[in-house]
């Protein structure tokens, strides 16, 4: 279309199809620098063995392309389009075309049922779901986070009273980890959002997750904060797959968004040790 920069379905697709496998097999360098930085760390031995094992079997995925999970995910997509693109042929359809190829060529487990409760599987992984931000320019840059379900099904949602405060808050998400117990293998990933509305506050947990390991928050009382719940969860004891350490948690991602001035809403979402996330910019 004139004036437009057009990208095409197939371009798109393609994308997908390769993040899907490669998020599923090759963890991100931030993540394998934090496991390394933890197995140093970690004063129990059985911990201890246990990161090394995590990481050896990121090695053997990443070397014989193959899941380093067998909960391989349900494929959550984050879009980021210009204005000037123009998609030939349908965005959605080829995000979805791109995870069912991604799923099949890949050997990757098809975890999604059509009906949450007549629960038939759909056989190749689609839906995706998809959360798309409209903005300046001319390019698409989209991120495939595959989510397993031992740590979504961690999550929680909180609708605090402003005079709760952030005692409340963090009260919460560490009694949300504790709760979590071994469940989402850690040591994991934690995101939290605060603000927003109900489901605002859970997008945001979810978007937190994609933040680089070791990147604090710009904002410095909530950078401040994510330091605070790491040192308090890797207090708690759980350790390395449940089993003990003063490694539970890898990093504690906050962000934050304006709120109404009646309301405090909460949300955690935690990622297991693989964090699975890549991208592609077009």
């Amino acid at each position: 279309m004139p004036g437009l920069r057009t990208i095409t379905f197939e371009q798109i697709a393609s994308a997908v199809e390769g993040l899907c496998i490669k998020a599923n097999t090759q963890i991100g360098a931030d993540v394998k620098e934090a496991l390394e930085k933890a197995h140093a760390a970690e004063a129990s031995p059985l911990g201890k063995t246990i990161i090394g094992h995590i990481m050896e079997n990121n090695a053997i995925a990443e070397n014989e392309l193959v899941p380093i999970c067998q909960d391989t995910g349900m494929a959550v997509v984050f879009v980021t389009i210009g204005q000037e693109v123009f998609v030939e042929g349908g965005l959605t359809d080829a995000i979805n075309e791109g995870v069912r190829r991604g799923y099949e060529k890949g050997y990757l487990r098809k975890s999604v049922v059509k009906d949450p409760l007549i629960r038939v599987n759909t056989g190749d992984n689609t839906p995706a779901v998809i959360h798309y931000d409209i903005v300046p320019g001319d390019k698409l840059h989209i991120m495939v986070a595959p989510k397993g379900f031992g740590s979504e099904n961690m999550s929680q949602l909180k609708m605090f009273k402003p005079a709760d405060g952030v005692e409340a808050i963090k009260k919460f998400v560490i009694e949300a980890v504790e709760k979590a117990g071994p469940n989402p293998c850690p040591p994991i990933v934690v995101g939290v959002g605060i603000g927003g509305t109900m489901e605002k506050a859970s997008f945001l947990a979810k978007k937190a997750l994609l933040r680089h390991i070791g990147h604090h928050s710009e904002k410095e009382h909530i950078a401040a904060l994510e330091k605070e719940l790491l040192e308090k969860i890797n207090n708690l004891g759980i350790g390395p797959q449940g089993l003990g350490g003063n490694t539970t948690a890898l990093t504690v991602n906050v962000e934050t968004y304006p709120t109404h001035i009646a309301g405090l809403p909460c949300a955690v979402n935690i990622n297991c040790h693989v964090a699975r996330h890549t991208e592609i910019e077009l």
